[in-house]
This record gives C-alpha cells, structure tokens and sequence, in this order.
C-alpha cells in the first residue's frame, strides 16, 4: 500500500526532508520524499496502512522549524520495491 502526499507552509529549509525520512524510518515504511520547486515538499511511502497514516499524521505538525499549511495525500495503487526511505535531490 502506498501514500503520497504533498506539504505546504514553510516546509523548505527547516529539516523537513531529514525528518520525515527519520518518522518514516521508525514506522516501517519505504519510498522518498523530496522538494519542489513551488516551495512545498512531497513524499510517497509504502507500507502497512496504519503507519501510513500515522506518517501523515505527523506531518501536519513536522518538525520544531516549520510551520505547515495544508497537507493533501492520495493513495497509489501501483507498488515499488523500496528498499529504504531516501531523501532525493
């Protein structure tokens, strides 16, 4: 099962990336999470549904430094073989 979602507020440049690869970690879940160039970061992870969610959970609050806006998230169908959750470039 896979979730993708996509965080908007002050979300660059505060660790966004470094903590949600860290939350993913500890939940389980594979998959990358990544900056856009609008300003808003965006990650899909694959896993168990429950941690999933709880990832998304998280992210509505991130860590200490931003200050989130609004998070949209969209189950995906199609699955990967994750080895890991990755920060990309």
């Amino acid at each position: 099962m896979q979730l993708k979602a996509q965080i908007r507020g002050r979300v660059q440049g505060v660790f966004y990336r470094a903590w949600t690869q860290e939350r993913a970690r500890e939940l389980g879940l594979t998959g990358w999470v990544r900056n856009l160039p609008d300003g808003r970061v965006e990650w899909l992870a694959q896993g168990q549904r429950q941690a999933l969610l709880e990832l998304e959970r998280l992210c509505h609050r991130g860590p200490p430094a931003a200050h989130v806006e609004s998070v949209e998230s969209e189950w995906i169908d199609d699955e990967k073989d994750w080895k890991d959750f990755r920060i990309e470039r």
